[in-house]
């Protein structure tokens, strides 16, 4: 019983001085995805459905006609007609 307490301790702080030197590696080399301090952050967009399959897609992306938003030209070319 003793000796698996032991190894249990041991185990534990292997896991603990790992983690931290990861911590510390994190800190020194930022993750390249991520944003640079200070840079603007995306804002959200208003979700259109179409008004032919009721997909949502941005306000950016979307195709409004005359009768609504569409996902697609296609979409867009058949409810129009």
């Amino acid at each position: 019983m003793k000796l698996l307490l032991v190894l249990l301790a041991i185990l534990f702080g292997i896991w603990l001085w790992h983690s931290g030197r990861n911590a510390s590696n994190r800190s020194k080399h930022p993750d390249p995805k991520a944003s640079p301090p200070g840079a603007p952050t995306k804002q959200a967009q208003e979700m259109l459905a179409c008004k032919l399959c009721g997909l949502h897609v941005p306000q950016a992306e979307a195709l409004i006609g005359p009768k609504g938003a569409y996902c697609c030209a296609e979409h867009q070319r058949r409810a129009e007609v």
